[in-house]
């Protein structure tokens, strides 16, 4: 075997349980509305929606795989259904400071995967059984575009990193907002508040 400076966790068995959690369980991060400050293109829209509450919008359960250099750590992120001034709920979305190639695969509920490189927005239908694979240097966010909760799971290098800001500095190129037949990505437009 191979010497490493900081040896691989040994092997294990993990299982999902349901459509939501995978056993054995690592940390469980859980993501409110306030957590998702300066990504709705309507702010103003996001605290009245909130109606002085402060709801989950989506919840990320990992495995006990450490994020750390040749691990390839796994979560399932499970968004609940809804829309902040017509605009889809969604994960923070981020960019991976090491750039790695990640996957995501539908467990339940439907969504998408939106990318955006920079310069160029993509987009993939998820669903249950689809794979969505992001290429390095490409920053993404998960949307719910239906009306129950939106599940996946995520594999990837425990090296790759989250930076958050890069797509706060950004944004995603596209939104992803409701429309009469069902869901469309309209052209980014920086956050506004009823005074901006």
């Amino acid at each position: 075997m191979p010497t490493y400076a900081v040896p691989p966790i040994d092997p294990m068995s993990i299982r999902l349980e349901g459509t939501d959690r995978l056993v054995p369980e690592g940390p469980v991060l859980t993501r409110r509305l306030s957590d998702l400050e300066g990504l709705f293109a309507r702010e103003d829209l996001r605290a009245a929606g909130a109606a002085g509450e402060d709801p989950i919008v989506y919840t990320v359960s990992s495995s006990p795989v450490p994020e750390l250099p040749r691990e390839l750590p796994q979560s399932i992120t499970t968004i609940r259904p809804g829309t902040i001034g017509g605009e889809f709920h969604m994960t923070k979305g981020h960019q991976h400071p090491d750039p790695q190639g990640e996957i995501y695969l539908g467990l339940r509920g439907v969504g998408g995967l939106l990318m955006f490189d920079g310069q160029d927005t993509r987009w993939i239908d998820m669903s249950e059984g689809v794979i969505g694979y992001i290429p390095p240097g490409w920053a993404h966010r998960s949307v719910n575009v239906g009306d129950e909760d939106y599940s996946f799971l995520a594999v990837y290098p425990g090296s790759a990193g989250h930076d958050y800001q890069w797509v706060l500095d950004h944004g995603m190129g596209r939104r992803v907002m409701s429309s009469a037949g069902g869901h469309e990505l309209v052209a980014y437009t920086a956050p506004t508040t009823s005074q901006g």
